[in-house]
């Protein structure tokens, strides 16, 4: 038995049929469940991946990363972005962003690109800060609402390391769009940032003419 089907045993033996129909309803059907609940599912992920440890090299993640990707239930999709966080944190190549945006752009919500976001795609670029301005023009620029996303919130984890120039700038950027999942983030970037420069921010938002959504989101921890 290898590391996917190990790991798919431990979620069916641990499948809750009744948590599963309340977790496709609250993502409005999009993706089917077992129904475990995230600290079962990690638990169940650490047992898996311990068993095969001496196994888990850099491509072999990435594999299981991308079959887990293929199957239709939203837990091994959450188990996929976690293993590759956990082992490939620090290790990336640079031809990895190329798995990161296929992460990014398959199964695509905001349950999933957000983690990617900050802890995939944030790490991957704290590695190779030489890479932001190329691969962040382009997801800035993509017809890819996700991608578009990922780029305005991947400085989530930064904190003092956060390149405000260019924060704002992609929010400039996006700042007319009636897209919800953009107008939040754009939102969740400000208030984030807020905590380490809130006067950088609140200056920021005075003179930008932000939608409202986003300008209320951007302030809340300063306002609240």
């Amino acid at each position: 038995m290898d590391f996917i089907s190990s790991l798919v045993t431990l979620l069916k033996k641990n499948a809750n049929p009744d948590e599963a129909g309340k977790m496709q309803a609250y993502m409005r059907e999009l993706f089917s469940y077992y129904g475990v609940k995230a600290p079962i599912r990690k638990a169940l992920l650490k047992e898996t991946y311990a068993t095969y440890l001496p196994d888990l090299s850099h491509s072999s993640i990435i594999s299981i990363a991308k079959e887990l990707y293929e199957k239709p239930q939203r837990e091994l999709h959450y188990c996929a972005m976690e293993i590759t966080d956990r082992f490939l944190k620090k290790k990336y190549i640079i031809n990895d962003i190329h798995f990161i945006e296929f992460l990014i752009t398959t199964h695509s919500w905001w349950d999933t690109v957000d983690f990617i976001a900050k802890h995939i795609l944030g790490n991957y670029l704290l590695q190779y800060p030489d890479q932001i301005p190329v691969i962040i023009k382009e997801y800035s620029e993509s017809n890819n609402m996700w991608l578009n996303r990922s780029a305005i919130l991947f400085q989530l984890g930064y904190k003092n390391k956060t390149d405000a120039h260019l924060l704002f700038a992609l929010c400039d950027q996006h700042k007319s769009s009636t897209e919800f999942f953009i107008k939040k983030a754009i939102g969740w970037a400000l208030r984030e940032y807020s905590k380490v420069a809130p006067e950088a921010v609140v200056s920021y938002i005075s003179t930008a003419k932000l939608q409202p959504l986003s300008e209320k989101e951007g302030l809340r921890r300063i306002y609240r």
